[in-house]
């Protein structure tokens, strides 16, 4: 990604279980994210991020878990880019290292962006990272670690064949970043990808090597999309058929499926879609079961760009990460100091049942800061009910609830939503969540005040769409903070509901972390994140509810909710 873009993302093929040990003689600084948070209400309890400063786009590596991400040392705005480099036991708990990559040679000197690594032969890693040069063209440029030995891969070197791609003629040299994982093709040779522009078509230009350091542009891209713009951090991978783990990015075979994803640096958003890769001619061919552009499936509806995934072979998984960014203004982050954090990683596997869509859920280690624990079941929510959860801090909570939906027939709806708006726009239709139809709105109140002036709603709603019942997920941020000049977009999508809303119950989970929602829908199906910056429900002043705005009575048949610990991030010197 560039400066057009500032948001980054790096990946690694694969990980290796490796547990940290840091020997006496450094000096470990532990961070305390609670008191943090109490001076710095919006700072989170247990989603990563810096002491300071801007940042964004992680990654996991050989070893342990290793998280590169885009830093700037020298403010809480875009620039002066390096790399960032945090590792862990657990995907949760972090220890700082030293920068592994920074400007220094002709071809990064304006800064080091995103990148990518892949495990070689004999367990060698080797990144390919992108570089802003003097001329302001990007190139992809490699580094190696100074002691493959070292567990902790303190020291990266760069090579001297760097830069290793260069702009050909006929390709823009001011979009050309953000390189991928390697896979190797039938014929032994590995390839990447290299995200790219035409005029305004999308691509993804496909590169091949013997060894790994010298490369050759294919005759065609991997794959392109007209009028989609800039395609920034793609992400390029295999999933199976069945079942929900992971397979390696090399993984070949008749019974997996490949996903192409991209950031659109147009929109600032993300699309992915699922396909074929067809390795003889390698070229990637969408299934046509969604939108090959703006318009199509994303991971996450929300604030979430620049994500990654990687192949976790120990714990055969995919796991999926994003940057979430800020919803305030650039005054506002240099005040605080910082700006930008991760998501909870999550795994990621394909939908078995339908086959043309992802599903995602925090991973479990998340669960391991889960402490008091409230549990309720069957709460009826007549029309209008709002209904308090107490005895929780509802600043920093993890929510899991069901409902049993109305049991509405379309007859039932006066007339049609919208039949050209988004789902989107439909979720702030009506005054979003504080609408009044049989089909809700019901869901969630959080990071609320007690007065309810500040409300975060994150909802199901079910409408009549093209003579169609269909269900709605939202996150309303319309009334998430008195605050006047902060980014309050409603969110949503809608949820690819199987059977009839009269024969099963609906799913919702929500990590609440003092100004992050991260909310998923059915297991998983639809997931948005919001950033969010009251300036009542702060701390212990946030309060949690259930609600049901919808003209028919719905219950929440079961409601578990634990306050979460806070996560601990220290720092070596």
């Amino acid at each position: 990604m560039g400066s057009s873009a500032p948001m980054v993302l790096i990946h690694a093929i694969t990980l290796s279980w490796v547990w940290l040990s840091i020997s006496a003689s450094h000096v470990v600084h532990t961070v305390n994210t609670a008191k943090t948070s109490i001076q710095q209400p919006y700072r989170t309890g247990y989603h990563f991020q810096p002491q300071k400063n801007w940042m964004n786009a992680p990654m996991f590596f050989k070893g342990f878990y290793h998280l590169f991400y885009q830093y700037n040392p020298d403010g809480a705005v875009w620039g002066n880019i390096v790399w960032g480099h945090v590792v862990s036991k657990d995907l949760i708990n972090w220890h700082s290292l030293d920068p592994a990559i920074v400007p220094s040679e002709w071809y990064d000197i304006k800064g080091c962006w995103s990148g990518s690594a892949t495990l070689l032969p004999g367990d060698q890693p080797a990144i390919l990272y992108t570089g802003w040069a003097n001329s302001s063209q990007q190139l992809q440029s490699m580094v190696v670690p100074k002691d493959a030995t070292d567990p902790l891969l303190r020291e990266w070197v760069k090579i001297p064949q760097n830069p290793l791609l260069i702009p050909e003629f006929g390709i823009n040299g001011s979009s050309f970043r953000d390189p991928t994982t390697g896979w190797l093709g039938l014929d032994g040779k590995w390839r990447i990808v290299v995200g790219n522009k035409r005029n305004h078509r999308g691509v993804a230009l496909l590169y091949t090597s013997k060894d790994f350091v010298h490369w050759v542009k294919a005759k065609h891209p991997l794959h392109s999309s007209k009028l989609t713009g800039m395609w920034e951090c793609p992400d390029f991978y295999p999933v199976p058929l069945s079942g929900n783990e992971g397979l390696d990015t090399s993984a070949m075979g008749s019974s997996l499926k490949h996903v192409l994803k991209v950031s659109l640096d147009d929109y600032k958003y993300e699309y992915y879609t699922v396909g074929t890769y067809l390795r003889d001619m390698d070229r990637y061919v969408p299934d046509n079961t969604s939108s090959d552009d703006e318009h199509g499936l994303r991971y996450d509806y929300g604030k979430f760009y620049a994500s990654k995934t990687f192949f976790d072979q120990y714990k055969n998984r995919r796991i999926l990460w994003g940057w979430i960014n800020e919803s305030d203004s650039v005054a506002d982050d240099v005040s605080k100091a910082w700006a930008g954090l991760q998501t909870i990683p999550r795994t990621v596997w394909l939908d078995s049942v339908s086959r043309s869509q992802l599903l995602q859920w925090p991973v479990p280690e998340v669960e391991s800061l889960r402490r008091k624990k409230i549990y309720k079941q069957s709460i009826d929510l007549s029309s209008g009910s709002v209904v308090e959860i107490a005895g929780l801090n509802a600043a920093q909570v993890d929510v899991e609830v069901s409902f049993d939906p109305p049991r509405v027939e379309i007859a039932e709806f006066e007339e049609e939503m919208g039949v050209n708006l988004t789902a989107q726009q439909l979720c702030g239709l009506n005054m979003g969540s504080a609408a009044r139809t049989a089909g809700g709105p019901f869901g969630l109140l959080v990071l609320a005040s007690k007065d309810l002036n500040e409300r975060t709603a994150v909802f199901f709603q079910i409408v009549r769409y093209r003579n169609e019942l269909k269900l709605l997920m939202c996150s309303d941020q319309s009334r998430s903070s008195l605050q006047t000049d902060n980014d309050k977009t409603t969110y949503g999508a809608f949820v690819n509901y199987m059977g009839s809303f009269k024969e099963k119950s609906l799913s919702l989970r929500v990590l609440v972390d003092h100004s992050i929602v991260e909310s998923f829908g059915e297991g998983g199906k639809v997931c948005i994140t919001a950033r969010v910056y009251p300036t009542l429900a702060i701390g212990k002043d946030a309060h949690l509810y259930v609600f049901n705005n919808g003209t028919s009575t719905v219950t929440a048949s079961k409601f578990t909710a634990w306050e979460m610990a806070s996560s601990y991030h220290s720092t070596q010197h």
